[in-house]
């Protein structure tokens, strides 16, 4: 009879959980009994995680959450670092998050734990002295996209690339079928707007994108706006900051179904991240902005390499994304850019072509790739 296999796992983002939640269904259809222990939301929860911590507690963006969320997050780290050496699992997965996970992977990798991470950080974009970091903590990084494995072979850290698991997810999913989903009329112009999954970004964005629906509303009679939200935690959030006066009857929130909002839009306006990259997957074209504080814009900026920030934009030939950045992530630059994408069907069409390209070449069998990776590091008696 096979021996449960133990699994260790962090993921302290919505997106890294969604990512576990898929792992972790393919793995339970290859072995009979597994374990889960360790950090998650909804989706590895569903699996049978009991995670120790709520992830927003450990989702940290920039210099105000350091301060703020910084100590309760060092505890949980020390907290899963005891229990993981008194306890070893059978493999520690570490899923994107680096600022927490890479320390805890390295501390337990040296006391004999397997270690894989998954989902690499923007090494090569900023920050790349991490990728010695990384060569210390892992014992392979799987990553979503290809240039990322040419990227750490050449530096000498094991690396697979597995493809995006969203890509054969939304690989399907096509705007008619969405709007249908949602109940939108086919000739209805849709424009989905995403502040972000972090109470940080809600907290800079929030006000900026309403302010945004508001003018699109007033010069655009015809339009309806999407606002779903990964949580019930960041919608109360945004509803606390704006307010949607005037044109709340153009407005609905939704709770998650994100990607359907966008396969259902015109065009997109975004925090930029994860829903960046679920928008070019399922075709949809879009503006970029984001915020944060001060100090941690000086900061990112002169640790970066690249003044590119949205993922799409880095997998296309030629960048065609607009993003707009801290102060240029105002109200009158993105009206006129989500306006654009509104009226210009020439440069509309330019980008759902490369952005078709994009999920075709990232559409392969993620899950399986990463259960196999997994299975192939794993002790022989865990793995049956």
């Amino acid at each position: 009879m096979a021996s449960t296999f133990r699994l260790g796992v962090v993921a302290a983002e919505p997106s890294g959980d969604r990512l576990g939640g898929g792992v972790v269904s393919a793995l339970r259809a290859r072995l009979p009994a597994v374990e889960l222990r360790g950090v998650g939301g909804p989706e590895l929860t569903a699996h049978g995680l009991q995670s120790i911590c709520d992830i927003h507690d450990l989702s940290i963006m920039g210099v105000e959450d350091l301060v703020r969320k910084l100590p309760h997050a060092l505890g949980i780290r020390r907290r899963l670092y005891r229990e993981f050496v008194s306890d070893p699992p059978d493999l520690f997965l570490g899923i994107d998050s680096p600022d927490f996970n890479l320390s805890l992977e390295r501390r337990l990798r040296a006391s004999g734990v397997p270690i894989i991470h998954l989902v690499s950080p923007t090494v090569w974009a900023w920050r790349s002295y991490r990728v010695a970091k990384i060569r210390r903590a892992v014992d392979r990084i799987l990553v979503l996209f290809p240039f990322e494995e040419r990227f750490y072979e050449a530096r000498g850290v094991p690396a697979t690339f597995v493809g995006h698991p969203a890509a054969r997810e939304t690989s399907e999913l096509t705007k008619t079928s969405a709007r249908a989903d949602l109940g939108i009329s086919t000739e209805t112009k849709v424009v989905s707007v995403l502040p972000g999954s972090r109470e940080s970004e809600i907290r800079h964005l929030a006000k900026v994108f309403a302010g945004t629906m508001r003018a699109l509303a007033l010069s655009n009679a015809e339009v309806q706006f999407l606002v779903p939200f990964a949580s019930e935690r960041v919608r109360q959030q945004f509803r606390q900051l704006t307010s949607l006066e005037g044109f709340a009857d153009r407005v609905t929130l939704v709770d998650g179904r994100a990607r359907s909002c966008l396969a259902a839009s015109d065009a997109a306006l975004l925090a930029s991240g994860t829903a960046a990259l679920e928008a070019a997957l399922v075709g949809c074209p879009m503006v970029v902005a984001y915020r944060v504080s001060g100090l941690s814009y000086r900061i990112a900026t002169a640790l970066a390499s690249t003044r590119m920030v949205s993922m799409p934009n880095h997998l296309m030939p030629t960048p065609l994304i607009p993003e707009f950045l801290q102060d240029d992530a105002n109200e009158q630059n993105l009206v006129a850019a989500v306006q654009q994408l509104l009226d210009d069907e020439a440069a509309t069409q330019e980008m759902r072509k490369a952005l078709g390209a994009i999920q075709s070449d990232l559409n392969i069998d993620t899950n399986n790739r990463i259960v196999d990776a997994m299975l192939e590091m794993a002790p022989p008696q865990s793995a049956g």
